[in-house]
């Protein structure tokens, strides 16, 4: 048999002590016509195997087998017990000492339930590069928001992807509160060997929250900005998070602002409308709530910045509707709104505008430039002309939302109308768009 050879042959390449500890527990479960499936006692087990042998027996099956099967590894349904060596203490290689230390994740919070945006994309990505301890933004990253815009999210999707692809790699992470208290507990009970042990030597990566919560602290800054320094010169691997930039942060040492700015430092803004509507969509989906699109469309509009409020507001929709056994209608969600954000904010050019450039899958920051593309002036003509249509806004102001002046706004307003006129298909568009703002 293909992996009976295999083993033959890893068991003289790694040695005695490694072959009995992960190789002789591995059993072939089926070998189909392009792929040879390998069972491992756990994901563990697995996912070690994976990570320091997989290569190795793939090129043992591929010397032996001349289909050149894939190995893929699997669990076993029951547990294989490894072969003990009689009267010799088994010396586990290259396995790190020490484990994690993680408190309680949010299972929702992974990278598959992260909506990405433009105003995310940079920390997502930097994130999967951590989690996969990909170099390429280097050891240290930064990420800082207001609240509600993601950065717990991504920094336990780092440890979601950690645990469960390499879950022998020893992380830790906590927030700047518990490392202080857990330091001073240490401090009092003249311990701290124990404690520069376990994240100086026992860490391959760092996450840290709220760093901002350190201010005044000095002590423990001084401790936390010399664990980084050990961490990232030793090559291993640091998240860090805050409400604001190092620069903008009071109260925080010099040295140890400069220490957590030698990385990528990236901000997470307030999520554009069409992730907003995203968000929305899988908040819906999550809680098994349906709903139209013209109310989809108004909790996006209305409800902005703290990504949270959107999910309160769809669980108090849910609970109402049920409570009073009606269906949803605008007049539920606009209550629910209004108890969630307070009042609605009265329709303007830049809500009007960041509509406009969903629709027509062009960012604001595209109808501002100065760009003559037929792609870009269109749609900002259409969004002048309903400014004008569904705003008190002055044509100045509306000029303003779009780097304009008010004779460019006279202008789009006469093109629009006349082609509304002439043109069907772009009568319809504009009247489409209009009935939908008229909804907000």
């Amino acid at each position: 048999m293909v992996w009976d050879k295999a083993k033959e042959i890893l068991q003289e390449e790694l040695g005695e002590n490694v072959y009995t500890l992960w190789i002789e527990p591995v059993a072939c479960e089926q070998i189909q016509d392009n792929r040879i499936r390998l069972a491992c006692p756990d994901r563990f087990f697995s996912a070690y195997i994976a990570e320091h042998y997989l290569n190795i027996i793939q090129e043992k099956i591929n010397e032996i087998d001349p289909l050149h099967r894939k190995v893929v590894l699997c669990e076993t349904k029951s547990r294989l017990q490894i072969p003990p060596i009689r009267g010799e203490q088994l010396q586990l290689p290259n396995f790190p000492v020490g484990g994690s230390c993680v408190r309680s994740l949010h299972p929702r919070y992974t990278f598959d339930e992260f909506m990405v945006g433009e105003s995310n994309i940079l920390a997502h990505s930097a994130c999967r590069s951590m989690s996969i301890n990909d170099d390429s933004i280097g050891p240290c990253l930064y990420i800082n928001s207001s609240t509600g815009l993601g950065k717990s999210h991504l920094t336990q999707a780092v440890a979601h992807q950690i645990q469960t692809v390499s879950p022998m790699t020893r992380l830790h992470y906590v927030t700047a509160q518990q490392f202080s208290s857990e330091m001073v507990r240490e401090i009092k009970a003249n311990t701290m060997e124990r404690f520069k042990r376990k994240y100086h030597e026992n860490c391959d990566i760092l996450l840290v929250e709220d760093v901002h919560s350190l201010t005044g602290k000095k002590k423990t800054q001084e401790e936390l900005n010399e664990l980084l320094d050990s961490l990232i010169k030793s090559g291993k691997r640091v998240v860090l998070t805050a409400n604001r930039s190092p620069r903008e942060l009071d109260g925080i040492d010099g040295e140890f602002r400069s220490r957590m700015a030698s990385g990528l430092v990236t901000t997470i803004q307030a999520p554009d409308l069409k992730t907003r509507e995203r968000i929305v969509l899988n908040k819906l989906h999550y809680h098994k709530l349906p709903m139209s699109e013209s109310y989809v469309t108004y909790l996006a509009q209305h409800i902005k910045g703290d990504v949270r409020q959107i999910e309160s507001a769809v669980i108090a929709i849910r609970a109402k509707a049920k409570l009073s056994d009606c269906a949803v209608d605008m007049n539920l969600v606009k209550e629910v709104v209004q108890s969630v954000v307070g009042e609605p904010k009265t329709l303007n050019s830049q809500i009007i505008s960041e509509f406009v450039g969903t629709q027509y899958k062009v960012s604001i920051q595209e109808m501002q430039s100065r760009s003559r593309k037929k792609a870009l002036t269109f749609p900002r003509q259409v969004a002048m002309y309903l400014c004008r249509k569904h705003t008190q806004d002055s044509l100045v102001d509306i000029g303003k939302a779009f780097n304009r002046d008010h004779s460019t706004v006279l202008h789009s307003i006469k093109v629009v109308t006349g082609l509304t006129l002439r043109n069907i298909s772009i009568g319809e568009q504009v009247k489409l768009l209009s009935n939908k703002i008229e909804k907000f």
